[in-house]
């Protein structure tokens, strides 16, 4: 408190401290030259960070400024000047003696439906202003969001933020931001660089915080919260009334696919809206309601959650400066061996061959995209369940091949994951869950892990079975069969058959 009456820049008087944040402290001060109160944020410098460290916050200090001064709009915080504080920068900004929608929702509750949709129209309205100037915000949240005691709201902390044409700030694999509202495309590249789809996905998160209390994500530890952003479904919001379809429409795990601002702004002043979309929609095919479904939702889903093995196994460390999630891409070695008696499902060792070997009868060589081309049984229906997975399911939809990409670098070890986390949860979110076995393997000289298991469907027993291994680029892969197990004799080899005959983007063209 020893900065209490201090002037900054020979013209503000700093009064009272009003937020503290992980990049810097907010306080209220008297603006002696205009005699008008004013926001001065103050950065803070961690001791430990080195020379280009300190410069890159200095950047970022900077750029909060640029990026709200290129915004005009009664829902974005206003900056008046950018000054130096003892070899500092501070930001002067408006000031509004307001609560933050956070504390406010900590305070007091979930919010009703209409107040939230109040809120959510000027957020996304600042939203649409911010993208419309090539601003990104980068870092929506409720934290983030002032509501002030006049009635009004505003966009506020651009600290992070990016304008289109200026180079990144992060380093690559560095994921800036926010872990509970990251959206989850951001989570899946190494190159971390988000779009206006982001911030909507921030929105929507924010959005299911107000009415429902609680973020939609909502675990113990960073790499938990990222696990599910990436892979499960959040729980459908019980207070949000109207706006649940707005909330589902920007939670959409596929960019292309969310509501953009202009589109939220009308729903969320009750306005009908007709949604054109550059890439379809693809609803996956449900089943019968007697029969579990073996790839579009099994129950946990099982089978996308696997694809983050190598994620979920390494270290997340959160800086103190301003929330910046890191993703190592080290790992400890999976064991390069294979499992006593096992058998071509669990993958060849030698290399891949030059080109794709013969398709057993009745099969097709299927090029989905992603950069794999794999042999899948003719008459199976390609699918794109949410996550960005391929999928191709049996025309009776009880059978199911998918196959899962994450582009995380570096290798790990999937059957430590499996046996340390994430066979609790699918024995949690399955019934009659059984082990059949769990074994490191190689495939294609690579480490690889090998899981099979069964379970109880509401009709019948299942089986599922599959191998996680690495491409040469780092591209994490997961081939995955789910079959009811009576029949599992008869389907195992359209398993064993995609998992010889795959073709990875970095083995060539497939």
């Amino acid at each position: 408190m020893s900065d209490l009456g201090r002037l900054v820049a020979d013209r503000y008087r700093l009064v009272e401290r009003v937020g503290r944040g992980g990049m810097g402290t907010v306080w209220r001060a008297e603006d002696e030259l205009l005699g008008r109160p004013v926001a001065v944020k103050k950065l803070l410098v961690p001791p430990h960070l080195n020379d280009d460290e300190i410069e890159t916050l200095y950047e970022r200090t900077r750029r909060e400024a640029r990026s709200a001064a290129r915004i005009t709009h009664p829902h974005v915080i206003v900056v008046h000047d950018v000054v130096d504080d003892e070899g500092l920068p501070c930001i002067v900004m408006e000031y509004i003696p307001s609560v933050t929608l956070g504390d406010l929702v900590k305070r007091e509750g979930a919010l009703p439906p209409a107040e939230a949709a109040r809120i959510g129209r000027g957020m996304a309205a600042a939203l649409r202003a911010a993208h419309d100037a090539g601003v990104l915000h980068r870092d929506v949240k409720p934290g983030n969001v002032l509501l002030g005691n006049d009635g009004r709201l505003v966009l506020t902390d651009f600290g992070i933020a990016v304008q289109s044409g200026t180079p990144s700030l992060t380093r690559t694999g560095e994921l800036v931001g926010s872990i509970q509202y990251l959206a989850p495309e951001r989570l899946r590249s190494n190159i971390a660089e988000p779009g206006p789809a982001s911030d909507l996905w921030s929105l929507g998160a924010t959005l299911y915080q107000a009415v429902e209390g609680r973020p939609p994500f909502q675990r113990d530890t960073a790499i938990e919260t990222a696990y599910a952003i990436v892979t499960e479904e959040y729980p459908p919001p019980h207070r949000a009334g109207e706006l649940a379809p707005v909330i589902e429409g920007l939670l959409r795990k596929e960019p292309g696919e969310r509501l953009v601002a202009d589109e939220a702004e009308r729903l969320l002043s009750g306005q009908e809206v007709s949604v054109t979309r550059a890439v379809p929609v693809e609803q996956p095919t449900r089943p019968h309601p007697a029969e579990v479904p073996a790839v579009p939702a099994r129950k946990g889903r099982r089978g996308r959650r696997a694809a983050l093995w190598s994620a979920a196994v390494t270290a997340v460390a959160a800086s103190v400066a301003g929330g910046v999630l890191l993703w190592p891409w080290g790992g400890a070695g999976a064991t390069d061996a294979r499992p006593a008696g096992s058998s071509p499902a669990s993958g060849p060792s030698s290399p891949p061959p030059s080109s794709p070997p013969p398709l057993p009868s009745g099969y097709v060589f299927q090029k989905p995209g992603h950069g794999v081309s794999l042999p899948v049984p003719k008459g199976w229906k390609l699918s794109h369940p949410p996550g960005g997975d391929i999928a191709y399911v049996h025309p009776l939809q009880r059978v199911g091949l998918r196959v899962n990409i994450v582009p995380f670098a570096g290798a790990s070890d999937p059957v430590r994951h499996w046996r340390e986390t994430e066979e609790d949860q699918t024995r949690r979110d399955n019934p009659g869950y059984e082990r059949v076995r769990m074994d490191p393997t190689t495939f294609r000289g690579r480490p690889a892990g090998y899981w099979e298991f069964t379970f109880d469907g509401s009709a019948r027993e299942f089986r599922a079975a599959e191998v996680a291994f690495s491409g040469s680029d780092g591209t994490q892969y997961v081939v995955y069969l789910c079959a009811p197990n009576a029949e599992w004799t008869k389907y195992r080899p359209v398993f064993d058959t995609a998992l010889k005959g795959i073709r990875l983007r970095s083995e060539g063209p497939s």
